[in-house]
């Protein structure tokens, strides 16, 4: 073909123009909307572990919440759900043991009869890295793109592995050497519902950790997918415009 002035032009460069031309307009608008959800997600991205960890960090408060009502449960899992791959397994953990280190010392000032830092209770202590293990990897198999009701589905599973194993891991080892937690099914049943005699029943500590594993969860997860509304529909649809244009591209060069 040939332009107004008579000189020859390509045909496929006009159809790469074109294309090129439709690719600058389209940004365009993008940008005009106001529409750039990238520095939203970074900053989201650098900003989540910060806010999970200042929440757990506060729940730990001796007092401050009822004995099992903790974050520590939704934190894990969440963390395997939204932090990066390595992130989720050193962040929650070393923070974990930070907080426990600090609880041993406190505990042990306020009750010095009780030798918090025995082999027993140390060993009881690490069975509860190997729940929150067990919750990192659960966490590992949901994406953050999981619907509300599957992540808090999630969380609530993970929250009921921790009683269990923790629960488990005190009933078997007995650090405080109580006479009711026998090695036996009886005694281990035991432990999973009445627990020790002049102590709250171990339903009710399940009971905390059930509500406190549900609550905490639907605030991260929901903290989480608000940020997802930052995103427009427009930009939402932006990768699918632009392969139907890629698209389009491909026959007006089979034209040319």
């Amino acid at each position: 073909m040939t332009d107004e002035s008579g000189r020859f032009v390509d045909d496929e460069q006009v159809g790469i123009f074109k294309n090129d031309l439709k690719k600058f307009f389209h940004n365009l608008s993008l940008n005009q909307a106001g529409v750039s959800s990238v520095p939203v997600k970074e900053k989201w991205n650098r900003l989540l572990p910060v806010l999970f960890v200042i929440a757990f960090a506060l729940s730990r408060i001796p007092g401050l919440l009822p004995q099992n009502f903790s974050a520590a449960y939704a934190f894990a899992f969440c963390a395997g759900v939204y932090f990066s791959k390595k992130i989720s397994w050193w962040l929650p953990l070393l923070v974990l043991l930070a907080t426990d280190i600090a609880l041993n010392f406190y505990y042990q000032h306020k009750y010095p009869d009780d030798n918090v830092w025995s082999a027993s209770n140390l060993a009881n202590l690490a069975f509860n890295y190997a729940a929150y293990a067990v919750l990192i990897f659960l966490g590992r198999r949901f994406k953050p793109q999981s619907s509300f009701i599957s992540l808090l589905g999630g969380g609530i599973l993970g929250a009921i592995l921790f009683y269990l194993i923790t629960n488990t891991a005190s009933w078997f080892f007995n650090p405080f050497q109580n006479p009711e937690y026998a090695k036996t099914f009886a005694g281990w049943l035991l432990a999973l519902t009445k627990g020790i005699g002049g102590y709250p029943s171990t339903w009710e500590f399940f009971r905390n950790t059930l509500l406190s594993g549900g609550i905490f969860t639907a605030l991260f997860v929901g903290a989480a997918k608000l940020t997802a509304t930052a995103e427009s529909p427009v930009e939402k649809n932006a990768g699918a415009r632009e392969e139907k244009s890629e698209a389009e591209e491909t026959p007006e060069k089979a034209n040319a």
